[in-house]
């Protein structure tokens, strides 16, 4: 079978791959650029092919590669390069698509917001795809909060105080003058959805429709359970769904009060000869792809309704395919026989015949159409199989001494929710040296409410005199820059009293610190006119406004002062606990590239200064889903790679490590480390002790609705309870180690040599070549 389109059917020969055998045909690309890129050449394919045609683009950070590739290959249409890179690529165009009578269709909103807010999708398609793209405002059909009627001449603030809109007054009566107001406005937009529809339907229907897909399966905002003949509506939404929109709005506070307005299932479908595109990048996203192709149309699956149209493909990097029945055959009958693949064959026979791994016989082996395949079967397989988990286990207890470990992570937390307990042992030695560093400032985590409410209890403290170290002289010229580490030692020292007011004032000894050096204040009173004003700004932000540069800082800087907190527990000195801030985080929705000068030479430097024999690192090898840990990856590896033609790194050892994002299975571990209960506990009282912008969960991962620890707690028991199937219950009840015999959640951390590391780097940076900036 082939593919009507050229450029599907280009990249199609290029994976390499045969035909899906699933409902949906879909196309395997390396990465997240190469995704953009496939989408980029398939959009601009169909607008050559229909330059009076209808489309309706996504928004968010999955299309970012699709965005950047369709404006570069616009603006330089005209050189040869271009046109070599096209034709090399499928696209066989005799000339530049013709935007000027394309229709654009906003597939969805929140309801209200202010549409000039930048996380407004009113505001993102009229930049990136209007202005972007080159289609004309009078072609588009937008949803506009502004321009949707409403009752009584009243601004949407004035309707719906803190923009909740309470739906159930669509079935009740109204009890209040405000109730009245609410529920003929409510009414009103009903109405101007039907109208949007119509208005689409007049269209033809959506001719080509591009979207990403959610954590529960979303596509535009028809959340899992959705009609799958539903038209254009305000609705609510569902916890994953809010937890994917808490980044945009400023927190799951505000998403889960949200309402959305969007397209309906029977809108995207409504034109049989629609092409439509679903785009999906990383691991996280298998299980909903696997949900939306392997099963026929059902409300779980909302993407699954694409199987109306022909002319419907998922377009998926390796990692969102893995689920696949058409991927995990490939995996098993493709590839060569290596360790990782025998192990992984032997865990999916324990999981589908829920059989225990020491009672696995070489019958039972030889009867599993994936095991049989194995080479060189013998009885001894099955043991010998259980033999390698156990020894990936003696390595996670054995003792580490006499080693540097240079432990770095993304964002603040990442190294915590990794693999605490095993720093716990680490540090136990004094023979070892442990050096954190934490890449980026990761003030996009702390919301502008915990900010004000710290800023105004620094306040009341400097109020009142006790905020003694401003009294000092010399504090405002220089003292505010010295003895940082005594406000770690004074906050562990209340969290030992239980004195929370001191803890308060703790933090505020830092917030003092931070304020001084950022805004430059010479005085207590500057200081309580600083607090003002920045309290007052925030209360004029937006909810998820981008905040200016001083306040990203500041914001950064609790960050840091949590970080600081969490290693003092254990005994790690503040000075060997140290903060990059990496120059391409900055807040954007689209994040720069990492730069060899700004970014890699101070991790080049630390490198040089610290000499680690153990790096760790967040392994995202596929730079999906949260991009800061594919950017940091990239940043590190070259900064590694560097460092080796200067040291030698022969014996240096890396360490990869993951957490609630993204999750090794057990065959890709090389060592794995038992969790007590203990262990357990102490992440629970130094997450919520230390963490303190985190404790309330305003950014949660979709998985779960509460902060990361109880996230992190949660998959180490899975992972031990895998491990259990494994090896056997007695394994670890009867174990002689009394680690073994208190574990129960395991670690999975993978290891590599810098040449191993270096060698995936490299394979990774070749797959991303020719992504644009």
């Amino acid at each position: 079978m082939k593919y009507q389109s050229n450029v599907e059917q280009h990249f199609f020969n290029k994976s390499n791959w045969d035909f899906p055998t699933t409902q949906i045909p879909y196309i395997i690309v390396d990465n997240f650029p190469q995704l953009g890129f496939l989408t980029a050449l398939r959009f601009l394919e169909w607008v050559g092919d229909n330059p009076n045609g209808v489309v309706s683009l996504p928004t968010g950070k999955t299309p970012e590669y699709f965005i950047k590739w369709t404006q570069h290959l616009l603006s330089q249409w005209d050189s040869t390069e271009s046109e070599t890179l096209r034709k090399n690529n499928g696209l066989f165009l005799n000339r530049k698509p013709d935007f000027l009578q394309l229709k654009f269709i906003q597939l969805d909103e929140f309801y209200p917001i202010d549409p000039n807010q930048h996380n407004s999708f009113y505001n993102y398609g009229m930049n990136y795809y209007l202005k972007g793209f080159g289609i004309l405002e009078k072609n588009a059909l937008l949803i506009n909060c502004d321009e949707i009627p409403r009752s009584s001449g009243k601004t949407l603030s004035e309707i719906f105080p803190d923009y909740i809109v309470d739906l159930t007054l669509r079935v009740r009566s109204a009890k209040t003058t405000l109730e009245e107001m609410q529920q003929k406005t409510i009414f009103m937009v009903d109405q101007w959805c039907s109208d949007y529809e119509q208005k689409i339907r007049n269209l033809g229907g959506i001719g080509f429709f591009l979207g990403g897909i959610g954590p529960d399966g979303h596509i535009a905002f028809n959340v899992r359970g959705s009609d799958v003949n539903s038209t254009t509506r305000l609705t609510g939404t569902n916890f994953e769904t809010q937890a994917a929109a808490a980044t945009d709005l400023g927190g799951i506070e505000i998403s889960k009060n949200r309402l959305v307005i969007t397209i309906g299932l029977d809108t995207i479908t409504a034109n049989p000869n629609a092409t439509a595109i679903i785009i999906a990048a990383g691991e996280a996203k298998a299980l909903v792809v696997k949900g939306a192709l392997e099963n026929k149309i059902d409300n779980r699956y909302p993407a699954s309704v694409l199987q109306r149209l022909e002319n419907a493909r998922f377009y998926l990097t390796n990692g969102a395919a893995i689920a696949l029945e058409d991927s995990q055959r490939r995996a098993f009958e493709n590839s060569s026989w290596d360790q990782v693949k025998r192990e992984r064959s032997f865990i999916r026979l324990c999981e589908s015949s829920n059989t225990f791994g020491t009672r696995i016989t070489i019958d039972d082996m030889k009867n599993d159409p994936f095991c049989a395949q194995i080479p060189d079967l013998y009885n001894e397989t099955p043991i010998s199989l259980v033999k390698s988990f156990k020894q990936k286990i003696d390595r996670g207890i054995s003792r580490e001494d006499g080693e540097i470990f240079l432990h770095t992570g993304p964002h603040h937390d990442d190294i915590l929710l990794g693999y605490l307990p095993h720093v716990i042992h680490l540090v136990r030695s004094p023979n070892n040296r442990n050096v954190f560093v934490n890449l980026t400032s990761g003030f996009t985590s702390v919301t502008n409410q915990y900010l004000r409410s710290v800023l105004l209890k620094t306040k009341e403290f400097i109020e009142n005199d006790l905020i003694q170290m401003m009294e000092y002289s010399d504090f405002f010229d220089k003292g505010y820059n010295e003895k940082w580490d005594k406000d770690i030692y004074h906050y562990l020292d209340r969290i030992a009293s239980k004195n929370e007011e001191g803890q308060k004032r703790g933090l505020s000894h830092r917030i003092v610190r931070a304020l001084v050096g950022t805004y430059s204040l010479k005085s207590k009173d500057d200081t309580v006119k600083a607090i003002d004003t920045i309290v007052k700004y925030l209360d004029d932000c937006y909810d998820g406004e981008k905040n200016t540069k001083n306040v990203q800082k500041l914001k950064g800087m609790i960050r840091e002062f949590e970080e600081e907190l969490v290693w003092a527990h254990y005994g790690v000195k503040v000075a060997d606990i140290r903060h990059a801030r990496l120059g391409f985080y900055t807040g954007d929705i689209f994040t720069e590239n990492p730069q060899r000068g700004r970014d890699v030479q101070p991790i080049l430097e630390m490198l040089r200064e610290v000499k680690p024999t153990v790096i760790t690192l967040a392994m995202d090898p596929e730079g999906s889903g949260p991009d800061t840990h594919y950017k940091v990856l990239q940043t590190i590896a070259e900064a590694i790679r560097l460092w080796s033609k200067e040291h030698d790194t022969s014996q240096v050892r890396i360490w990869g490590y993951r957490n609630v994002w993204y999750r090794f299975d057990a065959a890709e571990a090389d060592i794995i480390v038992p969790v007590s209960l203990n262990s357990m506990s102490v992440l629970q009282d130094t997450f919520m002790n230390c963490y303190l912008s985190q404790k309330d969960a305003s950014f949660p991962s979709y998985e779960l609705d509460g902060p990361f620890c109880d996230l992190t707690q949660k998959i180490w028991v899975e992972q031990h309870q895998l491990m259990e199937l494994i090896l056997g219950r007695d394994f670890w009840y009867e174990n002689e180690h009394p680690r073994l015999r208190a574990a129960h959640g395991v670690i999975f951390i993978k290891e590599l040599t810098v040449n191993a590391f270096l060698d995936t780097a490299r394979r990774l940076e070749k797959s991303m070549e020719g992504q644009i900036n």
